[in-house]
């Protein structure tokens, strides 16, 4: 990383600075990760974990989020050998709607891919393939409401110059992702909330397209590319007579003797450190994280008033939300985020971890490697399955839950991608072994269930499946088959 530049890391702990040090050892991850996760358990015993019966689970499976989408009804696996799964990374990006004043966060979006051809045994593949993403009906960023300003001050803010409409990566609105190990990416995508016809919405979405070497289109789908610009500090600061981040600023130079007003744009991270931007700070102040969660911790404030937010709403898995966004049942409360910094949580990088609710299923638990980086069956990301985090299926933003529709048809329930409850009533099917090897393994099955988007042959060795069979009911379609 050159002096006096700063980018979004895709794996912050690799960023060390002589002001601040990401890379920690195994041992010093373990100890923070014990220490940050002794003050989250806290934390869910006063909110308490989100349970839900399956009573509660078939309510959902009912509601609107997990009835069919209007999308052609597609035959498991179809006859297609290879099958693409695409999800963004965090589930929603922020960006800031100016770029003049004060800047908390760049227009900046990641997409991650994986190909798998299908087979007995499918495998991940990257080699002889080109995957390329566009955005739908999404082609610049720079001349739409104040935007262009990113691209105008980008040199001031991030120590480089870019051409309109390329991000702080080089990348832009489309364009070849690049091959990795096990997966395909495109970090730095500098897409904005509106539409070429003026239209907002935080819901983009981005066309993957899969070439084979001959240049024949061999697999496609679609994924949401979530961005959003409501971070409404205007709820709390600046007035008729003067603008919020002015405000804001002004009441920084007051309280901390410094000249944040006679500097702008003024970058948050270039004093205070965070790990999301790979930007380490000036070494002395908090982390920006712990900055602002503890600052309005006792405020009177909410999550949805700066996380997006009142109309974007931005956590949205059905199962995980609530109108408040139901945040602190993972995240903790304000005080608590800005508490296990202070204690020695990394932000961005010790977060929740799904094992805290979901007990004693194979494969959930994954230590220190958040949901969004963790592997499970057949190498396959967790999110290839169940979906971008804040917005795993069944989410209630329809355009989540496209590629559950599109191999597993629009006439039956929206579920996590091999899910049993796609026709049957329970998630996890009937519990008759020998039925379910007469009916669905083998390679040429009497009715072939889910698993054949990925698999041509079943087997019945349950320790295979994912989480070795061991998940919960969350209930199924209403109207299919029961015990």
């Amino acid at each position: 990383m050159m002096k006096n530049k700063i980018y979004f890391s895709r794996t912050p702990l690799e960023y060390t600075s002589n002001k601040k040090e990401y890379k920690l050892n195994s041992i010093q991850m373990k100890k923070i990760n014990s220490a940050w996760k002794v003050a989250l358990l806290a934390s869910l015993l006063i909110w308490g974990c989100k349970k839900q019966t399956v009573e509660d689970q078939a309510e959902i499976s009912n509601s609107p989020a997990e009835k069919a989408a209007t999308t052609s009804n597609v035959v498991f696996g179809g006859t297609n050998t290879y099958v693409v799964f695409a999800w963004n990374d965090l589930g929603m990006h922020c960006l800031n709607p100016t770029y003049d004043k004060m800047v908390i966060l760049p227009p900046y979006n990641n997409l991650k891919v994986q190909v798998v051809k299908r087979g007995k045994v499918p495998t991940v593949v990257t080699s002889g393939l080109t995957v390329t993403y566009s955005i739908d009906n999404n082609t610049y960023s720079a001349g739409k409401q104040n935007y262009g300003q990113f691209w105008t001050y980008a040199q001031k803010l991030f120590g480089i110059t870019l051409a309109p409409n390329i991000g702080l990566t080089g990348n832009g609105l489309s364009g070849k992702m690049k091959a990795e190990t096990g997966f395909f990416s495109a970090e730095g995508i500098p897409v904005v909330p509106v539409y070429d016809n003026g239209v907002k919405d935080p819901y983009q979405q981005a066309t993957i397209t899969v070439k084979d070497a001959a240049g024949k289109i061999v697999a496609t789908t679609k994924t949401v590319i979530p961005t959003s610009d409501e971070i409404n500090c205007a709820q709390c600061h600046g007035n008729s007579t003067i603008d919020a981040f002015d405000d804001i600023l002004t009441k920084h130079d007051k309280a901390h003797n410094t000249n944040l007003m006679g500097s702008k744009p003024v970058l948050c991270a270039k004093c205070h450190a965070s790990p999301a931007l790979g930007a380490p700070g000036d070494g002395s102040s908090k982390y920006l994280s712990q900055a602002i969660h503890g600052f309005h911790a006792n405020k009177g404030a909410t999550c949805y008033n700066c996380h997006p937010g009142a109309s974007t709403k931005c956590s949205r898995s059905a199962r995980h939300t609530a109108a408040d966004g139901n945040c602190t049942t993972c995240h903790g409360s304000m005080a608590n985020v800005a508490s296990t910094i202070a204690a020695g949580r990394v932000p961005w990088v010790g977060e929740p971890n799904c094992v805290s609710c979901h007990k004693g299923v194979s494969g959930v638990e994954t230590g220190t490697t958040l949901y969004k980086n963790a592997h499970g069956h057949g190498n396959l990301f967790c999110s290839a399955c169940h979906g971008s985090p804040h917005a795993m299926v069944p989410s209630l933003n329809a355009k989540d839950n496209y590629q559950a529709i599109q191999y597993q048809g629009s006439t039956r329930p929206v579920k996590s991608i091999g899910s049993c409850g796609v026709c049957h009533k329970s998630s996890r099917g009937d519990s008759d072994m020998k039925e379910f090897a007469e009916k669905h393994a083998g390679t040429s099955p009497e009715v072939k269930n889910a698993c054949y988007t990925c698999h041509t042959g079943i087997t019945t060795e349950t320790a295979k499946w994912p989480h070795a069979y061991q998940w919960k009911d969350s209930g199924g379609n209403p109207k299919g088959v029961s015990d």
